[in-house]
């Protein structure tokens, strides 16, 4: 992997050289460890002119939420205490006589950038931008089958879930206990707080579990993802309690699970971002749901669970093959609950068989 994380600093270099910049300053964690292989607390990247080298406040564990460090890439430790690694490495940047720095002035600081400008007044500071996000937006083989492992965990947890009592417990007590098989199977963690709602709760976007008891006849949707090395899936699905579904609830699944194949048919490489949304959102919108629907139908996933690009009605861009976003639209209906169907797909040409679904989990509605 050493050589993966070279290749990406060297392509990042090269687009700081096209824009006139001798070195970049990379300060948002998921960067860091996208170029260095590891994120410590607070690490900052630098990426000279011909050389590159990590600060941080301390030695990197090599732990799982920190990441393994690629072994030939400098790093400095800061031995006096709360020096700012961000402010070292710009100090850094002037002793080799580099002209300019880019730094990620979506992250920093106005107290840091100030800082940085008053250690190197010579240093002429620009934007890089969201250049480094731009990187990783198409996903490496390597990547995607960490995404493929972490769906895996996360397809395993809810499984077991599925097969066990459900009625009478708490939703919170099934999110923890939905968080605690994650890393039982190998999960770094939760990739996000997990998300249980039952009953009047179902098919609301990002529910937080409430002491709410699961009853016969509820709407029961989970929301849940791993974390394995790093990278975050995301899966979402929507069950009955109990009984045979009332002629309510199977309309309203089945008008979801519409709406969700539609936008996951639209994944081709070349598809506008609004036109996914489109596809799934029509669907929801001619059944007179348009108005209560999120504002968007998915987004990418990597090593952050929400990232570009965003499959939004005003998004702007066109996906890439080895792109992995969610497709996960959901109604919810004041007082009565909704549905929730969410997948995590990586973009794939027809002629690779199309859109490669990563969290397998049936999407039948189940009475549990």
């Amino acid at each position: 992997m050493s050589d993966v994380y070279a290749t990406r600093r060297g392509l990042l270099r090269d687009r700081c050289a096209a824009a006139g910049d001798a070195a970049a300053l990379v300060t948002r964690p998921a960067n860091v460890r996208y170029l260095a292989g590891a994120s410590p607390p607070g690490a900052a990247l630098l990426v000279g002119p011909s050389d590159d080298m990590l600060f941080c406040s301390h030695t990197p564990t090599g732990e799982s939420d920190e990441g393994r460090l690629d072994e030939h890439l400098r790093v400095s430790v800061l031995s006096a205490p709360g020096a700012d690694p961000a402010v070292a490495a710009g100090d850094m940047a002037a002793v080799v006589r580099a002209d300019s720095l880019a730094v990620e002035e979506h992250h920093l600081t106005v107290a840091r950038h100030r800082a940085l400008h008053s250690v190197a007044p010579g240093l002429r500071l620009a934007d890089l931008g969201l250049s480094v996000e731009q990187q990783r937006l198409v996903k490496d083989e390597e990547e995607i089958s960490c995404l493929r492992i972490a769906a895996e965990i996360a397809d395993q947890a809810l499984g077991e879930l599925l097969e066990s009592i459900l009625v009478g417990r708490t939703e919170r007590h099934l999110a923890l206990e939905l968080e605690r098989r994650l890393v039982d199977h190998g999960a770094d963690g939760p990739a996000f707080p997990t998300s249980v709602g039952t009953g009047p709760n179902s098919g609301r976007s990002r529910h937080r579990p409430s002491d709410r008891r699961v009853e016969e006849g509820d709407f029961l949707t989970v929301c849940l993802g791993a974390n394995y090395r790093g990278y975050r899936c995301e899966i979402g699905r929507t069950f009955v309690i109990g009984t045979s579904p009332a002629d309510w609830q199977i309309e309203l699944y089945d008008l979801v699970f519409a709406a969700q194949r539609a936008g996951r048919e639209a994944l081709v490489p070349g598809a506008a971002y609004r036109e996914v949304d489109h596809a799934a959102r029509s669907v929801l919108d001619c059944a007179g749901h348009g108005e209560a629907l999120s504002p968007w139908t998915g987004h990418g996933v990597g090593l952050e669970i929400d990232e570009d690009p965003q499959l939004a009605p005003t998004a702007m861009g066109k996906l890439d093959a080895c792109v992995p976003v969610t497709v996960e639209p959901g109604v919810h209906l004041p007082g009565r609950g909704g549905v929730r169907i969410d997948d995590t797909l990586v973009v794939r040409p027809e002629a690779d068989g199309g859109p490669e679904l990563l969290t397998i989990t049936t999407k039948e509605l189940l009475a549990l």
